[in-house]
């Protein structure tokens, strides 16, 4: 399995997801987290056919690495969603820019519209029919030949809304190539959610996880994100 369990109760899985894996599908043949979890959830219980309840809280983008929770019944499920709908579910990401921002940290406030054609999105003009507000902090903890690793606060959930943000204000990911440039050692945007916090649904614990990138771009940062997480 691509995937690797961080951690597991009767009530909750906390994955990480390889860049590259789609979080779901709709594509019978295609392989996915939630299809990954179903199989090693009817494997280690022993249900045989029985389909296990996997159930899908927030995503990441295929070509994205990180932490994801998923509940493992309805009832979990609702009460991890409901936290991520009140800001109470907090994800943390590392990301590597090429170029170097000019603020050291910074709040950016955007207006974005997806394009379902191409399934990308674009800063527009507030205002704009269908825009959404973006919002997310940064703050710089290294630089290094020319790119920049970098820690973001999400502060709104919109589709590709880090890589968005990043690359109007000048500094796209290293490795995205719908809205940076191309990289022939990079095959992925270099994003990860690193660090994953929630109140577990039962008993009201604060659960807190943290992971190392696995990506290519974090490679020459290894020791700054060990250091920051």
């Amino acid at each position: 399995m691509k995937t690797k369990i961080i951690f597991e109760d009767n009530l909750i899985l906390v994955c990480f997801k390889p860049a590259g894996l789609p979080t779901q599908t709709a594509s019978v043949m295609a392989q996915d987290m939630v299809s990954e979890l179903k199989n090693y959830l009817r494997k280690s219980s022993g249900s045989g056919t029985k389909e296990p309840y996997v159930g899908l809280v927030h995503r990441l983008d295929q070509p994205v690495e990180g932490l994801l929770v998923f509940g493992k019944t309805q009832r979990a499920a609702a009460a991890l969603s409901a936290q991520l709908n009140d800001g109470t579910l907090h994800k943390t990401y590392l990301a590597v820019t090429e170029g170097i921002p000019e603020k050291k940290e910074a709040v950016l406030t955007d207006y974005l519209l997806k394009d379902g054609r191409d399934n990308s999105s674009r800063v527009v003009p507030e205002g704009t029919r269908g825009a959404k507000r973006a919002e997310l902090s940064y703050h710089v903890m290294s630089v290094k030949s020319g790119n920049a690793l970098i820690e973001i606060d999400l502060k709104t959930g919109r589709h590709h809304q880090i890589r968005v943000q990043m690359a109007h204000m000048g500094c796209p990911l290293l490795g995205d190539r719908k809205y940076g440039r191309a990289s022939q050692t990079v095959r992925n945007p270099a994003l990860c959610a690193a660090k994953l916090l929630f109140r577990h649904p039962q008993t009201g614990k604060m659960m807190e996880f943290a992971v190392e990138p696995e990506g290519d771009a974090f490679a020459i940062f290894t020791e700054k994100t060990r250091a920051g997480f």
